[in-house]
């Protein structure tokens, strides 16, 4: 028998350096009966690498590799340089990362190291590389987790040498002190600079100035994305495995810019049980960014928690919904944080697949099922991809232009992105694609709250529109520079020009609602953040009908060559969003239903996907076959709570 593991993986974190070595035949034989078919390992184990500077033992850790190979199970294996061991924080005391107080931090937690700080790198290239020479090209070794959850942890480190680094990053940026001063406007409040010298890292405690602010967490991010290539680099030339790094949810550090040097694009996620529908928004926004389909590297399977259990647990059916949507959105990896619950230390709260004791605890019937349908549904996901017709703009630099510089109160990027123009569109494919992406395929673009309009894309996107396209652009769009600057000759850089209007007013407050109606007479709701054109070349698609901006233009179009730019001055009603597009769904469903159309050579098929709790319905047009259960469908479908089905449409008789 073939025991080699195969796509989709399902798995979870095992730490084999914290039970005897006589349990992992035990726990092998657990993961066969959950239906693991991989496993993470490695990732906080440097003390047990390396227990003693320049003396490695990965003898142990080639045991486990070996046991899992002979068991079909696949491993990543991981990087162990987010937990450096405590002779290296001793020796090394700069190694440690700086809070904005001056205190260092204290050895005993996990991502706590100065980025900037050679030694550390030193020594994050020799452990990545010895244990690359022990183990990277085991036969089961599928791939690597660089370091963990990587990111600007309060704000970065503020120790002398990311200062300086800071100045030295703003000098090449921009030149002279004079563009500085002149770009970020520093007459105002006597904050003028006389030299790069002058600019000290912000605190997060303290009223700073946005563009400093922006360009200190800019700074961070791009020494992240350095340090994780140089342990990339590290790795290459002893393994053949796709390497990558388990990013977190926030969107201020470019997944895109992470990713570019990497192979495989890997995420990590904690959503509440309620938000289950939510996490496709990760899986929508990371699909565009490699070929490669993308690994969903920890989730929590019951519940989360450090303390205390949080987040959970997951109502019965959750798990399994949750297994299945990263697989679903074109990923090939769902994996538990953790397998086995930690006997002591941090995150004793944390749930797991089992108990510290071995049991199981009642998600693992829920991961097994799913494991199942994988099988029985592997030839369908291998043979077909999600493909879009819509695409959603999704910015790092509008993240960070709207945390230090909001404009309305509340406002949240990430949150209002997925609200107001993700959600709408839970029956249709959607990409949620950085502004570097290119628009070729596409039917439709919006680019909402995209605040700069960053390198070429407007060139990109004119040659677009002109061959057909729709962009539809705004509210908050164009509106500021890469450093939270505005503009002062006009409110947006090119927008008024390229729409062909002129903005007669702005109000940008997040008021209950504002009453406007297309010009057939049918009603649109706007919320947040209004505009009030006047038209220069467009046409009004829809007009404000009361309140402050009664009678000026609420929606503008203006036609380019073969296609339509349509800017809009605030949030529409999520189905005049959907006219506005003017895209069929994937199929007609209940809101409480998702849907991803897959296509290969010769396939197509839906995956309808429940994410309430409650019973949904979709109504299909021809007949399709359930791949798991091989029943016929067609018509309106009846969907139970937390169910996922699988539709191949069928040949035609």
């Amino acid at each position: 028998m073939n025991k080699k593991a195969v796509p989709p993986y399902i798995g979870a974190a095992y730490y084999p350096e914290l039970w005897p070595a006589e349990e992992v035949a035990a726990d092998i034989q657990k993961m066969h009966d959950a239906g693991v078919n991989c496993v993470r390992v490695g990732e906080f184990a440097w003390g047990r690498m390396e227990p003693e500077e320049g003396k490695f033992d990965f003898g142990w850790l080639k045991e486990v590799l070996d046991a899992m190979e002979e068991a079909g199970i696949a491993v990543i294996l991981c990087t162990p340089t987010a937990t450096p061991p405590k002779w290296l924080t001793d020796r090394y005391p700069e190694t440690l990362r700086m809070y904005s107080n001056g205190k260092r931090a204290q050895f005993g937690g996990r991502c706590h190291v100065c980025k900037t700080s050679p030694v550390m790198r030193e020594k994050n290239r020799i452990i990545s590389q010895k244990l690359a020479e022990a183990l990277g090209r085991h036969p089961a070794v599928i791939g690597w987790q660089l370091d963990n959850e990587i990111f600007h942890y309060d704000d970065g480190c503020f120790c002398p040498l990311c200062a300086a680094g800071f100045q030295a990053y703003l000098e090449k940026k921009y030149r002279t002190i004079e563009v500085l001063n002149r770009s970020w406007c520093t007459g105002r409040w006597s904050l003028t600079y006389r030299s790069f010298a002058d600019v000290i890292p912000p605190r997060h405690d303290t009223w700073n100035h946005a563009s400093l602010f922006v360009e200190w967490i800019r700074f961070q991010d791009e020494t992240i994305i350095s340090y994780i290539r140089e342990q990339a680099e590290a790795i290459r030339p002893y393994t053949d495995a796709p390497i990558g790094t388990d990013m977190m949810v926030p969107l201020e550090l470019s997944h895109e810019k992470m990713n570019a040097a990497l192979d495989v694009v890997q995420i990590n996620h904690y959503e509440r049980a309620e938000q289950l529908a939510d996490t496709a928004f990760l899986y929508d926004h990371l699909r565009p960014l490699k070929e490669r389909p993308f690994w969903c590297t920890e989730t929590q399977a019951g519940w989360n928690g450090s303390f205390f259990a949080a987040n959970g647990p997951r109502p019965q059916g959750n798990c399994y919904v949750n297994t299945w949507l990263p697989i679903a959105k074109g990923g090939e990896m769902n994996e538990y944080w953790l397998w086995r619950a930690h006997p002591s230390g941090h995150e004793l709260a944390h749930g797991a697949v089992l108990s510290t004791a071995g049991r199981p605890y009642e998600v693992a019937g829920e991961i097994r099922r799913a494991a199942d349908d994988f099988a029985a549904c592997r030839a369908f996901l291998k043979n077909t991809k999600v493909r879009s017709d819509i695409a959603v703009h999704c910015s790092a630099t509008a993240a960070l232009n709207y945390r230090f510089a909001p404009m309305a109160e509340g406002f949240d990027y990430r949150e209002r992105l997925l609200r107001d123009f993700w959600a709408p569109f839970k029956h249709y494919n959607v990409d949620l694609i950085e502004t570097s992406h290119p628009l070729e395929g596409y039917k439709v673009v919006f680019s909402p709250y995209l605040s700069t309009l960053e390198g070429d894309l407007k060139e990109r996107i004119l040659r677009w529109v002109e061959e057909g396209g729709t962009w539809i652009v705004g509210p908050m769009s164009d509106c500021m520079t890469d450093y939270a600057a505005k503009y002062t000759d006009a409110p947006y850089s090119c927008l008024e020009e390229i729409a062909g209007v002129y903005t007669r007013y702005q109000y940008p407050l997040p008021d209950p609602a504002i009453a406007a109606q297309f010009e057939d007479g049918s009603p649109l709701t706007f919320s947040l953040c209004y505009d009030a054109y006047e038209l220069r070349g467009a046409a009004a698609l829809a007009t404000y009908t009361a309140g402050r901006f009664a009678g000026f233009t609420a929606v503008a179009e203006r036609c380019i060559g073969a296609g339509r730019v349509i800017v809009l001055g605030g949030v529409p009603d999520e189905e005049s969003l959907r006219a506005l597009a003017g895209v069929l769904p994937v199929a007609a469903a209940s809101d409480n239903v998702m849907l991803v159309s897959r296509s290969g050579e010769g396939i197509e098929g839906v995956i309808a996907i429940e994410t309430e709790n409650e019973r949904g319905f979709v109504e299909l047009e021809g007949v399709y076959e359930d791949v798991v259960t091989r029943a016929r469908a067609a018509g309106r479908l009846e969907l139970a709570p937390y169910s996922v089905t699988v539709l191949r449409k069928a040949e035609e008789d």
